[in-house]
């Protein structure tokens, strides 16, 4: 979707669309079998649950960055099946798999309506650690979000009538995301200097739209492992993939 039309898109409809544009369908998908891999330990004092990177492909991937097994997500903040694996699936895939140093978990960007672009952006306004943690504060707390996102369609139809450098801070603000994102570190000074970088919003859609033509995503959450696009997108399908691949 080009970012002209993105910022065409009926700003009122958009979440209730959004919610029915994410797929929570899966099936098994097929995955190279693989010898069981050894842990990689991480370097002395830390753990790769909390080493971040941000990739050339705009992505904010948590663990080993030389992991032999590389996990990419393709979200939208605004989907209710992204939310169900940030809930159940995040913390076993973290806590039993990123942690070994054999999977590297990466998060990349889908926009299926303004208000994902304004969400993104607050995400990754901060420390590049605090992307995911804000990411999953968004999907744990979605039915809050939406009901924000939907409480005063005037102000945000009328948002969507401003210059580009004024409109999304204005959606944040008439929506209480700036409200939301200041409750967990971000400032408003710093969350609205963000989504007032017009040239930095424009390339971060231009990039997502790229990689989503190139991996075929139809749906979110999408998953893509050493760069082979699974069908799966939810936990239980998801994990015995990982394994399979030679994750333990």
């Amino acid at each position: 979707m080009k970012f002209s039309r993105i910022l065409a898109l009926g700003l009122i409809a958009a979440a209730p669309l959004a919610l029915a544009a994410c797929d929570d369908a899966a099936a098994p998908g097929g995955v190279a079998s693989g010898e069981p891999l050894p842990a990689v330990a991480p370097p002395e004092g830390t753990s790769w649950t909390d080493t971040t990177t941000v990739t050339p492909e705009g992505g904010y991937m948590i663990g080993n960055p030389d992991a032999p097994l590389k996990l990419v997500e393709f979200a939208s903040h605004t989907c209710s099946a992204c939310a169900n694996f940030a809930v159940n699936g995040k913390p076993p895939l973290k806590n039993e798999y990123v942690a070994s140093g054999v999977v590297s978990f990466e998060q990349r960007e889908i926009f299926l309506n303004p208000y994902d672009i304004v969400i993104a952006t607050l995400t990754q306004c901060g420390a590049k650690e605090r992307m995911q943690p804000l990411s999953d504060e968004v999907w744990q707390n979605l039915p809050q979000v939406f009901t924000s996102l939907q409480s005063n369609p005037e102000a945000v139809q009328a948002a969507g009538q401003l210059p580009v450098d004024q409109r999304f801070a204005r959606i944040a603000e008439v929506t209480g995301l700036l409200d939301f994102f200041a409750a967990r570190g971000l400032s408003a000074d710093q969350a609205r200097t963000c989504l007032t970088d017009g040239a930095k919003i424009a390339a971060m859609v231009e990039t997502s739209e790229a990689q989503a033509k190139e991996f075929n995503v139809t749906g979110t959450p999408t998953f893509v492992l050493n760069g082979k696009k699974l069908d799966a997108n939810q936990w239980p399908d998801l994990e015995p993939l990982l394994q399979r691949a030679g994750a333990r």
